[in-house]
């Protein structure tokens, strides 16, 4: 099927059947984010599949520690980083049932449309064709297949998708930025637009009219030139203002292209007069498709800070209201929001998307708490800001934000490095401390396996799960579908335990006091450089509370009085252990005492985490 024009698609007929419903509250589910490029080609050997049995004859074996581990040739494998590796809608349809057992509701999948054919943007941000799947990631087809195989499992989709730009489609015929050394000059944002040579062809050469192409005319134009739809081809479409240099002046990070990402222009206006541009028309209807072709669940929204307020909220409320009409009532989109919990918070209230990414200082301190290398409260604080949220404390929070450990390209870091490149040994702590604490938790694929990436660029973060040519551990061609592990067995009890405990999912959330000698109380902060201590807080769902902690020293177990719910306990109750990283505590049972209000005593092991209820 050929689709070259928005006007082409027939929605009407492709809502004619019934659909997958929303869930009743999305903090209740259990994100789980994967570059499809690099979670699975379909050729693992000893995985477990869909059903729970186990895959016997695949290529690549399981991945052995003590044999594996830097094993690629160094220069090999950084390079291998840098390209297309194999990961394909096939192969993550046959893992839903690891992510199933792991724990995962929801699964979100990186931009999975048709990228420029010459260029290595294997990570599905560099869009060429918007009506069509990459030919790397399979077809239009496999992407429908794999999120029905999802909803089968009681697993939704949420699809990454660009607005802001495209990928690299023209080249610029730049008169000004000569550089010493270059023969070309550098487009750069300076205010002003530049002259374009053309759109680019199969090659990457601007051979094309920049302009409506007709294929018959320049047969170089279909299906792996210029960019589709056709809609996008018109005059006005692109910005043309050159690359981005000073990504915090305004005017510039709005109008300028990602790199050499071509920006579009969405519209003008301000945001309650806004008027989209044919473009933005045009891209609505396109994940207007997708939905209805493929039955998605919710849209992450790419590089939200650089898009104009007006065309968010054009763009969501369009999209919400194609989803209400099939009855997906709460189609959730989450953007991408840099700069701060401030602009979230602001672009969260003005546009009316459903959620921003924990990105910033919320991962950030998140690591940091269950490193020891911060006070509690610098996490949990963030949760309880009223004066900036001007809400009741833990109510924007609760599904209004994605909390994340780690992620794909750890904005404003450098270097980069996945949490346990340099503390493995608190990797369930802090991964604990996602899943049960305020917010919609999402896992970065791999963390449940340990992966420890780290380095100079992006590139070290995004690991194949499948080995390929670009492994973890400086490994390749081996694979990490591993369900026996520590980590990802401790991390599959948490998240049951979670699915369970409703508490834990929708409660609020309180930070809890902590002493050494029953007397005297505090909240966890550091003595020195590191926090080594029990950091408690506790779920409260009506007449029910649930009390987590973790213990970031990574050597020795802790104990300390924590204070719990006054109201709630009465001195001679007990609260019993749902839930410890050692499981010979599970079962045992603690007695509260009237301290500092009330308390119990807790013992939690060396990088642990318990649940007591």
């Amino acid at each position: 099927m050929d689709l070259q024009r928005v006007a082409d698609l027939d929605l009407g007929q492709l809502c004619q059947r019934s659909f997958h419903a929303s869930p009743v509250a999305w903090e209740d589910e259990v994100l789980y984010f994967l570059l499809l490029d690099r979670f699975s080609d379909d050729r693992e050997d000893r995985y477990f599949d869909n059903a729970g049995n186990l895959v016997l004859g695949g290529a690549t074996p399981l991945f052995d520690p003590s044999v594996d581990a830097g094993n690629a040739p160094p220069e090999a494998w950084r390079n291998a980083g840098g390209g297309w590796c194999g990961g394909t809608l096939r192969g993550l349809a046959t893992k839903l049932g690891y992510l199933q057992r792991l724990g995962v509701t929801a699964v979100w999948i990186s931009p999975v449309l048709k990228q420029a054919a010459f260029a290595s943007t294997y990570h599905g941000y560099g869009v060429q064709d918007f009506l069509d799947v990459d030919p790397h990631f399979g077809t239009r087809d496999d992407l429908r297949d794999v999120v029905a195989a999802a909803h089968a499992l009681g697993i939704r989709v949420i699809l990454d998708v660009v607005l802001n730009h495209t990928g690299d489609v023209f080249g610029y015929d730049a008169d000004r930025y000569f550089e010493p050394g270059q023969t070309t000059p550098d487009a750069r944002w300076d205010g002003g637009k530049y002259r374009v040579a053309g759109f680019r062809d199969a090659t990457g050469a601007a051979s094309l009219p920049f302009g409506p192409v007709d294929p018959d005319v320049h047969p170089g134009a279909w299906p792996d030139g210029a960019v589709w739809p056709r809609e996008l081809q018109e005059a006005g479409v692109f910005t043309c203002a050159g690359r981005i240099v000073n990504w915090d002046h305004s005017s510039e990070f709005l109008e300028g292209d990602f790199g050499d990402l071509k920006d579009v222009h969405l519209g003008d206006g301000p945001l309650d007069d806004f008027v989209p541009s044919p473009a933005l028309r045009a891209l609505a209807e396109v994940y207007k498709f997708w939905i209805a072709w493929a039955d998605l669940d919710g849209y992450r929204i790419d590089t939200v800070k650089h898009m104009e307020p007006g065309a968010v909220r054009w763009f969501a409320s369009a999209v919400h209201e194609f989803a209400q009409s099939i009855g997906k009532d709460r189609f959730y989109l989450i953007g991408e929001i840099t700069g701060g919990r401030q602009r979230a918070f602001e672009t969260l209230e003005q546009t009316g998307i459903d959620a921003a990414l924990g990105i910033d200082d919320v991962s950030g301190r998140l690591a940091d708490v269950a490193r020891g290398r911060c006070d509690a409260g610098d996490y949990f604080g963030l949760f309880r800001n009223s004066l900036l949220v001007r809400k009741e404390s833990h109510v924007w929070f609760r599904d209004k934000v994605v909390t994340m450990v780690d992620d794909h390209d750890q904005v404003g870091r450098d270097p980069k490095a996945r949490f346990c490149a340099d503390e493995p040994a608190l990797a369930l702590a802090a991964l604990a401390l996602n899943v049960t604490s305020l917010g919609i938790p999402c896992i970065y694929y791999g963390s449940e396996q340990g992966f420890d990436g780290a380095g100079d660029g992006d590139r070290h973060l995004r690991e194949c799960m499948f080995g390929g040519p670009f492994g973890s551990f400086r490994s390749h061609e081996r694979n990490f579908f591993h369900e026996q592990t520590w980590l990802f067995a401790e991390l599959a009890r948490i998240l049951a335990l979670r699915a369970h405990r409703v508490a834990l999912r929708r409660g609020r959330q309180y930070l809890r006091e902590i002493s050494g000698d029953g007397v005297h109380f505090g909240l966890p902060a550091r003595i020195g450089e590191r926090m080594r201590s029990i950091v408690p807080w506790s779920r409260v769902l009506d007449r029910t509370e649930v009390l987590c902690a973790i213990n970031t020293d990574p050597d020795a177990a802790s104990t300390a009085w924590v204070t719990i719910d006054d109201g709630l306990h009465g001195a001679g109750d007990v609260l019993r252990c749902a839930y410890s990283s050692d499981a010979a505590q599970v079962g045992t049972t603690v007695v509260v005492e009237a301290r500092n209000g009330k308390a119990v005593a807790l013992t939690v092991p060396r990088a642990g985490f318990v649940v007591y209820e």
